[in-house]
């Protein structure tokens, strides 16, 4: 099987659109958020359980697994897939966004990015050629192109160099990855929150030519209501027959808006980081475990959740292995919260196929209007 897209509904009259990928290591529904497995672990979870809760893609980090085991190793011992026990498609990020975050230790150039380690200080560089070669050894099934992620706010003319450059080492990323090559190549715009910038860089890579397109530089410090409008104007311009996806987002409002702007795919750390520090997503909101008045509640976290930790523990034994600084507690605590992001996807892949998305979409608030 060879990467594809087909789109199976489309809300009428709206951009909310029901979709499937197909790889050649299983589909993938959307629209469906990707579970972080930044260094080749979803951290405090169980690559059997990850796909029990729904999910069928990780995404797996070049830049940290490039500087430890290292890319070499991983492709020794039979490539990511192997090394980590997951044998669905894996989509890997370019590294351009933790780069991004090390303003302090790298320098950026047209050739690419120079920067120390953040584990032992030595120099490293990840240029678009290198992060090809090291996301193909890795045998990623979705590779991103290598590109800077622009933070925000940021001055116009230094967004305007950027998107042109990123532009450039997209270019030099499909030359380096050519059309055909095992694992499909997406390309991600840029251009900060100006809307001319980022249908420049759109127009710039579809004439390069990807089997997927993303939205990068988002949720990086801006308001909600400025992702959204960036959405609504930037989605549009990807073309209709490949995946959309908007990247390193986020809450559920923000999946929920996001898929009702047409995005196909998200990923994010949120449901995991904010898991390992006693913050659960529930139907009603966020509910967080360290409080006390959870300390003799023997309700599960949410009455409407059918996951496992919902079904057999109160809020009462999570808040003590929370205190208690038990390991499981991250556990349960992950499996809750990515069972429910998978739920959520799912409930809106089938609003999308019943042609009621927007009356899930008002429902989705009025609980949490409700929980408040």
């Amino acid at each position: 099987m060879t990467f594809s897209f087909e789109k199976i509904a489309q809300v009428p009259g709206g951009s909310a659109r029901r979709g499937r990928i197909n790889t050649p290591r299983g589909v993938i529904d959307t629209p469906a958020f990707m579970p972080v497995g930044t260094q080749g672990t979803v951290k405090a979870v169980l690559p059997e359980a990850i796909r029990e809760l729904g999910a069928q893609i990780v995404l797996g980090n070049t830049y940290h697994l490039f500087l430890r085991p290292g890319h070499e190793l991983i492709q020794s011992l039979g490539g990511l897939h192997r090394f980590m026990n997951w044998d669905g498609p894996i989509l890997t990020d370019s590294g351009g966004f933790q780069v991004f975050s090390l303003s302090d230790l790298r320098k950026i150039t047209e050739e690419g990015v120079s920067f120390q380690s953040h584990i032992d200080g030595s120099k490293r560089s990840l240029t678009p050629e290198s992060s090809m070669a090291i996301q193909k050894a890795l045998g990623s099934d979705i590779i991103m192109a290598f590109d800077e992620c622009i933070p925000h706010p940021a001055d116009r003319d230094y967004v305007i160099k950027s998107t042109a450059r990123s532009s450039r080492w997209a270019k030099r990323c499909r030359q380096a990855h050519p059309a055909g090559s095992v694992g499909a190549l997406f390309g991600i715009v840029q251009g900060g929150m100006h809307e001319d910038l980022r249908r420049r860089s759109a127009e710039d890579l579809i004439d390069i030519g990807f089997e997927g397109y993303a939205l990068g530089g988002l949720s990086v410090g801006e308001e909600a209501s400025i992702m959204y409008e960036v959405m609504e104007y930037s989605l549009p311009m990807l073309p209709e027959d490949q995946p959309r996806y908007v990247m390193g987002v986020g809450t559920p409002e923000n999946l929920v808006e996001g898929v009702r702007r047409g995005a196909d795919m998200f990923d994010c750390v949120m449901p995991t980081r904010n898991a390992r520090n006693g913050v659960l997503f529930t139907s009603f909101g966020k509910l967080s475990i360290k409080q006390a008045r959870y300390r003799d509640d023997a309700a599960p976290i949410d009455p409407l959740c059918s996951c496992y930790v919902c079904r057999n523990y109160s809020r009462a034994y999570l808040r003590h292995l929370y205190q208690s600084k038990e390991i499981l507690a991250s556990m349960l605590n992950s499996l809750h919260n990515l069972h429910y992001y998978q739920d959520l996807m799912a409930q809106m892949r089938q609003s999308i196929e019943l042609g009621r998305f927007e009356e899930f979409r008002r429902e989705f608030y009025a609980l949490r209007e409700a929980g408040n």
